[in-house]
């Protein structure tokens, strides 16, 4: 049995099984911290059963890492990606798409560093022709199972067109539509070979209002597509009615829908609805940037609905660029300062550049909420509403080796408490390590 070596030390041994074995270190399960061993392999990309493979198949690791008491998480997720490192999913560059699938592998190269393991790149509102260009790029690459790779797409999400023009945020109004004839006005816009089973599709933001609407919700989700209420005026009685035909998301909440009133609590009242009168209730994203949302009225819709919380970055192209002026999708131009993204010409928040891990940092200080607790938010969580909770978002025998190393620094008093991204493992390989 090969001895406990430090972080930054590999030590192997001439079995070559591919075994990792992390030891003294607080492994992420449920709302709890556990101090545990975890094993992985590098060959099957997947978490094993320790004591099946020590004592079973008395297979020693060809590595033992000692985490120093450091988190092991697994690897984040952010279901409400629209770019980043200067290049943007809704945009087909002048090189076509040639060019475009060079910007997605630059994305997922440079995204694996920050802690996002798996991702759903989001198009929003654009002409049918940029959905059926881009969407074949953006369809769940998980069968290549290369860590050098970067971060994986878990299926595109397509946030409009069918989104309401009073509660369109930055989407052109004139690019939106109303999907009349149900899903067939979905199959003119995104491409036929993009609603055939297997779909690169793997969520779609619809305003349930419009007319038409709720006749796609049904079909969707039985191509495997998660249908998310979102860019919407609906009242509670028709998001409720989204949801009872199949809906289970809701897209970026409180932002581009109406307010919480005392006689019609709209798309937020959904979390005060006993799960009885409705199918489940719904999940929902929240951006935690300090931008978008009040940190109380996080907290309120924590307090809600703690199992449905999804934390997203709705990050732009710009997220990992200098702050400046920048031109956008449409004509538009955005304003970067910090994480702050505004519309030039009207002032208009446009999306985030915050990073997820700062989001979860966010989170933790703003609620009170556990570090566990935090974590869910980003990893079994949204795997649970893409319906991948057996593969991703959890540390159980079988998942997938995405796994990310935190330190997790306290701070004194009135200190924030702040969690780093110490090293990230893709299928069981190390993809990076903040300390070289």
């Amino acid at each position: 049995m090969p001895s406990v070596v430090p972080l930054d030390r590999n030590h192997t041994v001439p079995h070559g099984t591919g075994v990792t074995k992390f030891t003294n270190c607080l492994l992420v399960k449920g709302d709890d911290l556990l101090k545990e061993d975890l094993w992985i392999s590098s060959m099957s990309g997947k978490i094993l059963n320790g004591q099946e493979i020590l004592y079973g198949e008395r297979v020693a690791p060809d590595k033992i890492i000692d985490l120093g008491g450091r988190i092991l998480s697994p690897g984040l997720m952010d279901v409400q990606l629209n770019g980043a490192y200067g290049f943007d999913f809704s945009v087909i560059p002048e090189d076509g798409t040639v060019g475009y699938g060079k910007g997605v592998q630059r994305v997922n190269k440079n995204l694996i560093n920050t802690g996002i393991t798996s991702y759903v790149p989001t198009i929003t509102s654009q002409r049918p022709e940029v959905y059926q260009k881009a969407l074949p790029f953006l369809g769940p690459s998980g069968t290549q199972r290369n860590p050098s790779a970067g971060s994986e797409s878990l299926g595109a999400h397509c946030e409009g067109p069918f989104i309401n023009p009073l509660k369109n945020g930055i989407h052109k109004t004139s690019v939106l539509q109303t999907p009349t004839n149900g899903l067939a006005s979905l199959t003119t816009c995104y491409g036929a070979s993009n609603l055939q089973s297997p779909s690169p599709i793997k969520l779609v933001t619809i305003a349930p209002e419009l007319p038409g609407a709720l006749s796609c919700i049904p079909p969707l989700t039985a191509l495997g597509i998660t249908v998310s209420i979102g860019h919407s005026t609906a009242s509670y009685e028709q998001a409720k009615s989204a949801i009872q035909a199949g809906a289970t998301n809701i897209t970026h909440l409180f932002n581009a829908m109406e307010p919480l009133h005392h006689r019609n609590p709209g798309i937020f009242g959904l979390l005060g609805t006993t799960s009885s009168s409705l199918r489940s209730k719904p999940f929902f994203g929240l951006i935690a940037d300090g931008i978008h949302l009040h940190r109380t009225t996080i907290k309120i819709a924590w307090n809600a609905h703690p199992d449905g919380l999804i934390l997203i970055t709705d990050a732009m192209r710009l997220a990992g660029m200098p702050d400046g002026t920048y031109d956008w999708t449409n004509g538009s131009r955005i304003i970067k300062k910090g994480a702050l993204l505004t519309l030039e010409e009207n002032g208009k928040i446009a999306g985030s550049s915050i990073q997820l891990i700062e989001c979860v940092n966010n989170f933790l200080n703003w609620t009170g909420a556990s570090v566990p607790q935090a974590l869910k938010a980003v990893t079994e969580t949204p795997a649970r509403m893409l319906g991948i909770e057996d593969v991703k978002g959890s540390l159980k025998e079988g998942a997938d080796a995405d796994l990310v190393v935190l330190d997790l620094k306290e701070g004194g008093v009135g200190e924030d408490k702040k969690l780093f991204v110490d090293q990230v493992w893709k299928f069981g390989v190390k993809v990076h390590d903040r300390e070289g």
